[in-house]
């Protein structure tokens, strides 16, 4: 059914700069998808928490996370996706990857680094926004702070599916409600987010909030707990929205630079 997505959010507790006890932690809940999925999405920095200490916790794109998540992604007949730190010609970038079963790879780096955390002086912002073909679908990913700038955001590609990755603590969490139902409605796209739960090093408190808007906004899914969230989305559902309201015709022409 090329136009259904069946999606996993992987709402989780993360160990604290430690790879190898995530990627663990995370191979169990994939062998407890009890559906087979088209795309598994995980939080910003999956495998160790939001660090402003890249030089200890990067990666590379040859690195082993990237090796597990292409052995993960293809045992398991799906797409992976999530933030981790990569380390690329002496820049530390926090980068969103997206894993096919056949090993493709696409990249995005995040745009907007967050200045209240020092993460512009850690690491280099991206400068390029992308969106990706999968399974029939026009995919836009996005990393945490992105959510707060709706021109980043904007859909100007007619793209199907805004995902945005992140670790957003519960002291703002009526921001990150408001905003992921806005860029729903103002894209008329399915929105995605998925946020962790926990405390991390930095002893922040997350409670989840992961969540899942249709074209019009309306709730497809929402947690506040530690589970994995599977649901279907339906193309042909958020085109007849399109076609019947069309406000995306009706929205201001420019260029964003």
């Amino acid at each position: 059914m090329e136009n259904k997505l069946r999606i996993a959010l992987i709402q989780t507790d993360m160990a604290w700069e430690n790879p190898q006890a995530n990627r663990t932690m995370l191979e169990n809940k994939f062998k407890d998808l009890d559906h087979e999925v088209d795309l598994i999405v995980l939080p910003e920095m999956f495998n160790t928490g939001f660090t402003m200490n890249p030089a200890s916790n990067y990666e590379t794109m040859q690195g082993e996370t990237m090796g597990w998540l292409k052995q993960m992604a293809q045992q398991h007949n799906s797409a992976i996706c999530g933030s981790l730190i990569i380390k690329e010609a002496e820049a530390y970038y926090n980068r969103f990857v997206f894993v096919q079963s056949d090993a493709t790879v696409i990249h995005y780096d995040k745009r907007h680094t967050f200045t209240l955390a020092g993460e512009d002086k850690a690491y280099t912002a991206g400068t390029q926004k992308v969106v990706l073909q999968y399974k029939g679908w026009k995919i836009c990913p996005m990393i945490c702070y992105d959510l707060r700038f709706p021109v980043w955001s904007r859909n100007s590609e007619q793209f199907d599916l805004l995902i945005y990755v992140a670790n957003w603590p519960n002291k703002r969490l009526l921001a990150w409600d408001t905003l992921l139902c806005a860029r729903a409605i103002e894209n008329m796209a399915y929105t995605i987010g998925v946020n962790r739960m926990g405390v991390d090093g930095e002893k922040l408190a997350y409670s989840g909030h992961s969540a899942i808007y249709d074209a019009l906004g309306h709730t497809v899914v929402y947690s506040e707990k530690q589970e994995v969230l599977i649901t279907t989305l339906d193309r042909d559902e958020m085109i007849q929205h399109r076609e019947k309201f069309r406000f995306l015709q009706d929205r201001d022409q420019f260029t964003v630079m």
